[in-house]
């Protein structure tokens, strides 16, 4: 296995130069998730988890600007 200090070589040039939000974004979780305490979920907490992210690689989700501009629309209907 590499030392902290080879893959500290490798990954800080690679997110320096990286353009690539997603990558950056996850990057930035993981960096986050590391300094917060980890929390324990229970059973339906995972399986909450679970069936998301069965949704999300089935695109069985809505953006969030869709829903916003869907729900606008259905006020102006109301008022």
């Amino acid at each position: 296995m590499n030392k902290p200090e080879q893959i500290k070589e490798k990954l800080i040039p690679r997110i320096k130069d990286s353009k690539d939000m997603n990558f950056l974004k996850v990057s930035q979780t993981i960096c986050n998730s590391s300094e917060q305490a980890l929390y324990e979920l229970n059973i339906e907490q995972q399986s909450f988890i679970e069936t998301s992210r069965t949704q999300i690689e089935n695109g069985s989700f809505h953006k969030n600007e869709d829903v916003m501009s869907e729900m606008k629309e259905w006020l102006k209907e109301k008022q």
